[in-house]
């Protein structure tokens, strides 16, 4: 008898831009020296934009953003072998499916909070840095890589705006 393949985890992915047309990138608090952009699950029939805004929220504390852009598409990546037992998820998922938005910070750089909504586990983040959009790509895990590359080359243009319009 075929085993079914595993299905992909139902996420979202922000992209928080500052005024400046900076990204925010956070350091993983499981993994030191990797750095990425807030994500997380989509609850059971929750709309991916509510879930962007609550994942963004509850990672890194803020609330001072609009939703100024999403993907074309659903981004995807597997999990490498090393973390599909490892991680949270035991087993239960082959990868991510991403819904990706584009964020534009509203707020100051004192209203990030890395800390604003521990769970027992701590912080997802234990920093954070505004990056380049073509440094987001290079800091990230390198089976994360393609998607980042992916969801970088669709917001470029909205960076740039956001850039022009300082």
């Amino acid at each position: 008898m075929e085993q079914r393949p595993l299905p992909y985890r139902a996420c979202v992915g922000i992209m928080l831009i500052n005024h400046d047309g900076r990204v925010f990138c956070g350091e993983r608090r499981d993994t030191p020296g990797a750095w990425q952009m807030p994500q997380g699950g989509i609850q059971k029939g929750e709309d991916p934009k509510v879930a962007a805004l609550r994942e963004l929220h509850e990672e890194i504390g803020v609330s001072k953003a609009e939703i100024i852009g999403q993907t074309a598409q659903t981004y995807r990546y597997d999990f490498p072998d090393f973390l599909q037992h490892r991680s949270v998820y035991k087993g239960k998922y082959r990868g991510q499916e991403q819904h990706w938005f584009a964020l534009k910070f509203l707020g100051g750089d004192s209203d990030i909070d890395l800390v604003a909504h521990n769970d027992e586990e701590g912080p997802e983040f234990i920093a954070w840095k505004w990056v380049l959009l073509p440094e987001v790509a290079q800091l990230i895990v390198p089976f994360k890589r393609a998607v980042y590359e992916g969801v970088a080359a669709e917001f470029e243009p909205l960076i740039n705006k956001i850039k022009k319009s300082g």
